[in-house]
């Protein structure tokens, strides 16, 4: 029924809008010239103002509708026979209750249940019937009072571009109010975390064993939670991602801008596309299939010892899977590039290799930065592929073909499980999350501030 009401707020919507331009080109046959807004602009009035309260009306009455009949039917229920004051219970007969007003029976239900199931299913049919003729009326009344409005001298422009100003402020405060409500689950989770584990334990420590005892009776280890195995992990498949993708992805740019003709760029362009639309658990697959034997083949061909699952195979298949980013971002950047300025180094009897890195590369690499950045930031958020190739043992080590981890892959072997939430081995995620953020935010300034000194010398 949600469906079809968000449905009916988009006709009714074009519908107020034809009326609104109907309305506009009426006023400017009359009146000639003297009209303050264009037809368009009173169609988009009536438009916003019939869609936008009914959408809001019916988000509303959607989160509304699941606790107010939830509620109603506890206070239903014969007394005594759930104790609301404790949630665990009334949940779980909640739950019961839905279950077979959906059709899902688990044996025998008692009459009760069955009962408030069918009470269930009529107040569902009510509410919904309910929110689709209150949100039909809610935007007749919309349609009929902001048709009345519309005039000749009616500033329906600067209505409508409030209207719009209005939704990209919710949307941006929206946007802030994630990004704090991440931050600050983040740093609460963590803090939980560090009283568990000191500060410098974590930081600083060289063993990563996050397996501790959750009963008295269990047999495990008393844990440690070092963290710079994993991140020295990360470092390095993101490392050598990086010394495989930001190369090739530079230069296939510069190739297909500078030098390719416009068949051969038609033909690998698409090919780049296809390599960015492959899924992630493909390269996984490519990477424990192919490259991982290929690297122990050399291996053993030149007697060296190599891990089954090592660095080298993660961060290659990884830094082949993030080319596409690299190449599609660069060469966007250097095709920005006013075409006056190449055309005024090669005047000058500059080559085209001295054009592209005396005055193309410079001049466009604030968005090269930008691009690079991005394959960064995937490359440090990659776990399938870490995950298939590269193993979940933390070991501190910098050789590329040893075995070793990385923080996303920790975080989601951390959560997932039996785990209490409330044990340092769960919390400890949020702790890898929080420091990854940090990281993460400081590289992304660091780049800016290279952004800048850039803009500054070319602007």
């Amino acid at each position: 029924m949600a469906g079809y009401a968000f449905l009916l707020i988009l006709l009714l919507s074009i519908v107020g809008y034809y009326v609104g331009r109907a309305a506009g080109n009426r006023f400017v046959t009359a009146e000639g010239r003297d009209v303050h807004s264009l037809p368009g602009y009173h169609g988009a009035f009536v438009a916003v103002w019939i869609g936008v309260p009914a959408f809001i009306l019916v988000l509303l009455w959607l989160l509304l509708q699941g606790p107010l009949i939830d509620a109603m039917l506890l206070s239903s229920l014969p007394a005594g026979y759930v104790d609301t004051d404790t949630g665990s219970k009334a949940t779980l007969v909640l739950s019961e209750i839905k279950n077979v007003a959906a059709g899902r029976l688990f044996g025998e239900p008692s009459d009760v249940v069955r009962d408030a199931a069918a009470l269930y299913n009529r107040w569902e049919a009510i509410a919904r019937w309910a929110m689709l003729v209150s949100a039909l009326a809610a935007m007749i009344a919309a349609m009929t009072i902001a048709r009345a409005k519309l005039a000749p001298r009616f500033r329906a422009r600067n209505n409508f571009e409030f209207v719009v100003s209005a939704l990209m402020i919710f949307c941006s405060l929206v946007a802030i109010a994630t990004t704090v409500g991440i931050i600050a689950s983040l740093v609460f989770e963590a803090w939980a975390f560090f009283k568990h584990v000191p500060v410098n334990e974590f930081l600083f420590g060289l063993r990563w064993e996050p397996q501790i005892a959750l009963r008295a009776d269990q047999v495990a280890g008393k844990g440690a939670f070092g963290a710079i195995p994993v991140f020295a992990g990360t470092l390095l498949i993101a490392t050598i991602a990086m010394l495989v993708a930001t190369p090739i992805g530079i230069f296939t740019a510069i190739y297909l801008v500078e030098y390719a003709s416009d068949r051969v760029r038609t033909t690998v362009k698409p090919i780049m596309e296809i390599l960015a639309g492959i899924p992630t658990v493909v390269y996984g697959f490519f990477a424990v299939l192919i490259v991982a034997p290929a690297i122990r083949d050399t291996g053993s061909m030149l007697g060296i010892a190599v891990s089954p699952n090592s660095a080298l195979a993660a961060g290659g298949v990884m830094g082949i899977m993030i080319i596409p980013f690299i190449s599609s971002l660069a060469d966007d950047a250097l095709k920005a590039v006013p075409r006056t300025m190449s055309d005024g180094s090669l005047a000058l009897g500059a080559t085209r290799a001295e054009t592209m890195t005396k005055v193309m590369l410079p001049a466009a690499i604030p968005g090269i930065m930008g691009g690079v950045l991005l394959a960064m930031s995937r490359a440090i958020g990659e776990t399938m592929i870490v995950v298939m190739a590269a193993g979940l043992i933390a070991s501190l080590t910098l050789n590329p073909i040893d075995s070793v981890t990385t923080v996303t892959v920790q975080i989601v072997t951390l959560l997932v499980g039996d785990t209490e939430f409330d044990s340092p081995k769960t919390l400890a995620a949020f702790a890898l999350g929080l420091v990854l953020f940090v990281v993460t935010l400081c590289l992304n300034i660091i780049a800016l501030r290279i952004v800048q000194k850039y803009r500054e010398q070319y602007e």
